[in-house]
């Protein structure tokens, strides 16, 4: 993933090897000191190595995540299109003919090497009767010149697909998907429902779902091939059967049944190398065409579309998931900041006496650089090998998620994919954050007193910041003030919280100097704390870019401005612990050490509550999420449905005829109250907002009136002045310029509010076929488009409800009667009418889906999504709790001597180690209490400013039970990882904790 940042990632890690390269060239007394504390020191290397690791992992993972996504989307270049690149599609005989004679012309040109024409429809397949039949109600049917397909797209890349003898008369050739879809081998007899009749075909062979022998006609993969001709003849069978031309409701002007005609176009090169051409060659191809391009003929350039599909996907996972990780990579940075405090701690006297005989400031931090560059390289070394784990465990999960989106888990299918570019820009990224971390907490750490560090006496608290200093920061305050008030006025998400935030951080110095410095610090996080918690109902549209470093920079505020508040007002918190802390018992005396020693290390301390309260702020956060999701399925399904509860698909070649009449008459007469037919076609929107700079795949909904009078689709957003939710629907009837959209159009990805368009917004419809294009005015928004999603074989564009009458004058013949909502009857089983409708009508390829399973099917993936987040994120609290531990072990080290006083003084073993597992509860309940109150207190603000969540009725569902088994979880993993360092503490013996040799 991100090859573009490959170039600047070397430049940046090559600086980094090479400054602290020639340090350790140039300086072989400071190379030879930090190399001598690794050596010495194995089990501090390891604990620094174990701190940086995991960032490393997690980065990684991230990105192979991305790179697994962007393969499989790619699979589908390969399996569903090998060689096409280009198709030229017509749908009549007569145009089809006339567009293959144009196409020819490209011929033997440079960048074209291989042309196919066939013709394809629909029809749906079955094997067997009775009790054993199996169904396949959409499949794709192609004519086609074998010897031709044979040579088409050469031997690259496994070729067509469809090499081989062509089959006899009465046979077919089937791909793997069709032949597992209905069980059938090599020599079974199919029955296939061509334009509406039974027709028995022996399958002469299958093939693999690869090239032409995967390329589906609409979404669908499904293939059967015969010899030219069949198709045409089944089609004049049809048309003589039934002498209408056109089946009663389909509308006035809908042809005759024909099989479409396409001119499949292979470019010079590879499946993906050939791609490149594609625009030249579609260029080329509409050129040759001329004014049948304008006549229902189209060139798409499917191939183009994918792989372009695949970068966007890849990107978008990959970048969710870093996103995710960010947290624990964060919770990272801290941990080894903290351990490399603790080092300088317990080397305080090393390095004062280093002081002492004139080593400068500068050299200090270089030998630090030099030892943490060691530690870097090993980390990210090892964190390759761990992130590739995560990675292939994060595939593992997701892989079953994809494949719940489908009933016969034939869902979208992850193929665990790594690339050498995300593995070394995340080995690079996990240096860079490592080495920076090191030398900036270097820098920090070399500012000692040396007397008090050779006497091993504690920092006198810090000096008072001289005036140009306090100038300085008070000028930076004014300046992040003013970018604060012009981020709040534009509701620019990142700035809105980032620059107030700076402004009172830059403050502080000049409240020092005026106020005792616990009020300054106290003032200054309630401040920041407050506008965290408040900006977005002062600014709603706060999170309208749908940028993920909005929520990263808002995540990260409140848990820095909360654990300074805490740090600093300590004292207060641990009153209710007093009566506890004085009583004169061993338990008594436990709690009191448990409690004065992170009082005294603040910063120690406060580390370590933000990597538990950042990691359990966002893990609590997205279980209140995704519980709140999950609470509005009823809701989500009663704005999908629009009061129907089934939405019946069929083949727009052999429609259900009247389907207001037929549904609701004969054998279902009393099981249908209301039928509303629709007619589907495909568009182009453009110029509807400057975000979108390609056109956008709409499916094109053309609705009666019947389909607000019968139920009514709920809209979040509607023109004011057209009234109500039904008025905007009859609105839309009565004038042909009005459109509904869904909320997702031209979204691929973004947070909460990333809706870039509004009623009232105008844009561009096009027809690809005629290049007939129309201004059209958002007469309202959905609140749910999931009843429309897939309709008409549009698997992944986005629906436009416009009404039929428009549909119709817009584009012609192509809005074709496709599907209808069909509401139950009261007392009528949505499952039970599902089954009976789609048995009924197989010959017509009826598909049944019931709205309310696809809504749970898709709320049932999102749940999975969640949790693998929550998975995901769990590595950041393992960083929490191995910070937690390491500083525990730490801290037995430093505190040897005090520890060893004690037991002199006749202290106990065990309330020595009872003092260390009480220090460590109190500090990791801090951070997990403060995380989850935080997380609360922002999923409830959140969900009290989002319109949609109020309207579902559902109150506000906090989910005890899940929280209590995180926190408990937390908790007791806290208790473990410091069981040992606490029991180490109570084995030290005086006599050996005494010594002063080391």
């Amino acid at each position: 993933m991100y090859p573009n940042l490959t170039p600047f990632l070397v430049a940046l890690l090559g600086a980094a090897l090479a400054v602290a390269a020639f340090i350790a060239v140039r300086r072989p007394f400071l190379r030879k000191l930090a190399l001598r504390q690794v050596a010495r020191r194995r089990g501090e290397a390891a604990l620094v190595i174990a701190g940086s690791v995991l960032g490393t992992a997690i980065i990684i993972g991230s990105l192979i995540v991305g790179d697994t996504l962007n393969f499989s989307v790619k699979q589908v270049a390969y399996e569903n299109l090998g060689p096409i690149d280009e198709i030229v599609s017509s749908a009549s005989i007569a145009n089809g003919d006339e567009a293959a004679r144009q196409v020819e012309r490209l011929r033997g040109d440079p960048d074209v090497d291989g042309i196919l024409t066939l013709r394809g429809d629909q029809a749906a397949v079955t094997r067997g009767s009775g009790s054993r039949r199996t169904a396949e109600p959409r499949a794709s049917v192609w004519e086609v010149d074998f010897a031709q397909a044979a040579a088409f797209g050469g031997a690259a890349d496994g070729g067509s697909g469809l090499s081989g003898p062509a089959p006899g008369a009465g046979e077919a050739v089937i791909n793997a998907d069709l032949a597992k879809a209905v069980g059938a081998r090599d020599g079974d007899v199919l029955t296939f429902y061509l334009y509406g009749r039974p027709t028995g075909v022996r399958v002469a062979r299958v093939v693999a779902t690869k090239g032409v022998a995967g390329a589906g006609n609409g979404s669908v993969s499904r293939d059967a091939f015969f010899t030219t001709g069949t198709l045409v003849r089944a089609a004049e069978a049809a048309r003589a059967a039934a002498p209408a031309a056109a089946p009663k409701g389909a509308g006035p002007g809908a042809p005759a049944a024909e099989p479409h005609t396409f001119s499949f176009v292979s470019n010079t090169g590879g499946v993906e190398s050939g791609n490149k051409r594609s625009d030249a060659v579609a260029a080329k191809l509409k050129a040759a065409l001329g004014p049948l391009a304008s006549q229902g003929t189209s060139v798409e350039k499917p191939k183009q579309d994918v792989l372009k599909a695949a970068v966007q996907a890849g990107n978008g996972l990959g970048s969710l998931f870093l996103f995710i990780g960010s947290f624990s990579i964060i919770a990272g940075v801290l941990l080894l900041v903290n351990i490399f405090v603790m080092l300088a701690e317990e080397r305080k006297s090393e390095l004062g006496m280093l002081r002492a005989v004139g080593m400068k400031r500068g050299r200090l931090v270089r030998s630090f650089m030099i030892e943490g560059t060691v530690y870097a390289l090993v980390a990210s070394l090892a964190g390759i090998l761990l992130g590739i784990g995560v990675g292939r465990a994060v595939v593992v999960v997701a892989a079953r998620i994809f494949n719940g989106f489908s009933d016969d888990n034939g869902g979208f299918n992850l193929a665990f994919k790594f690339t050498s570019v995300s593995i070394f820009n995340g080995f690079a990224m996990g240096f860079l954050i490592a080495f920076v971390t090191v030398t900036l907490t270097s820098m920090r750490i070399s500012r000692v007193n040396i007397i008090a560090a050779i006497r091993d006496l504690p920092n006198e608290g810090g000096r008072r910041l001289k005036r140009r200093w306090v100038a300085l920061s008070t000028v930076a305050a004014a300046l992040f003030g003013g970018l604060s008030a012009v981020a709040i006025a534009g509701s620019k998400g990142v700035g809105v919280y980032l620059y107030p935030s700076l402004a009172v951080l830059a403050l502080c110095p000049l409240l020092v100097r005026l106020v005792p410095k616990r009020w300054a610090y106290t003032g200054a996080s309630l401040a920041v704390l407050a506008w965290g918690l408040s900006a977005n109902t002062l600014r709603p549209k706060v999170f309208d870019d749908g940028s993920t470093a909005t929520f990263i920079v808002l995540g990260s505020l409140l848990t820095f401005s909360a654990v300074f508040l805490v740090s600093q007002n300590q004292e207060l918190l641990t009153r209710p612990l007093r009566p506890l802390i004085a009583r004169p018992t061993l338990r008594g005396l436990a709690t009191r050490l448990a409690v004065a020693y992170p009082i005294a290390r603040r910063f120690r301390t406060g580390a370590i509550l933000i990597m538990y309260g950042l990691v359990v702020f966002t893990l609590v956060l997205i279980t209140v999420l995704g519980n709140l999701i999950g609470a509005t399925t009823d809701s989500e399904v009663a704005n999908a449905s629009g009061g129907y509860a089934i939405r019946a698909d069929f083949n727009p070649s052999a429609p259900v005829a009247d389907p207001a009449r037929t549904l609701t008459s004969g054998r279902f007469a009393g099981q249908v109250a209301a039928v509303a037919p629709l007619t589907v076609t495909d568009g182009k929107v453009t110029n509807l907002n400057p975000k979108f700079t390609d056109p956008l795949d709409v499916a094109v909904v053309g609705a009666g009136p019947d389909l607000s009078e019968n139920g009514l689709f709920p809209l979040t957003k509607r023109l004011d002045r057209l009234g109500d939710d039904r008025g905007v629907w009859r609105a839309v009837q009565s004038n042909p310029g009005y459109v509904i959209l869904d909320q997702f159009l031209g979204q691929n990805g973004g947070g909460p509010g990333s809706v870039a368009y509004k009623p009232g917004d105008t844009f561009t419809l096009t027809d690809p076929r005629t290049g007939a294009a129309e201004r059209k005015t958002i007469a309202g928004i959905l609140k749910s488009g999931q009843g429309f999603q897939g309709i008409g074989g549009q698997v992944f564009a986005s629906p436009l409800i416009m009404s039929q009458t428009a549909a119709r004058a817009q584009f012609g013949s192509a809005a074709k009667l496709a599907a209808a909502f069909v509401k139950p009857a009261a007392g009528v089983s949505d499952e039970a009418l599902a089954a009976e409708l789609q048995g009924q009508y197989l010959p017509e390829s009826l598909v049944a889906t019931q709205i309310r399973h696809q809504v749970e099917q898709q709320f049932a993936a999102n749940r999975g999504f969640f949790q693998l987040m929550q998975g995901f994120l769990a590595l950041g609290l393992l960083v929490g709790i191995a910070g937690l531990g390491v500083v525990m072990v730490r801290a037995v080290r430093e505190r040897r001597r005090t520890i060893g006083v004690l037991r002199a003084l006749g202290f106990q073993a065990h309330t020595v180690q009872r003092a260390f597992l009480t220090e460590s509860s109190f500090v990791a309940l801090e951070g997990i209490l403060l995380g989850t109150v935080l997380s609360i207190v922002t999923s409830y603000l959140l969900f009290n400013n989002d319109k949609d969540l109020q309207g579902a009725d559902i109150g506000f569902p906090i989910p005890w039970a899940n929280i209590a088994l995180l926190v408990l979880a937390a908790a007791v993993a806290s208790v473990l990882a410091t069981a040992w360092p606490a029991r180490q503490a109570a084995k030290i013996r005086p006599a050996v904790a005494l010594r002063i040799a080391d």
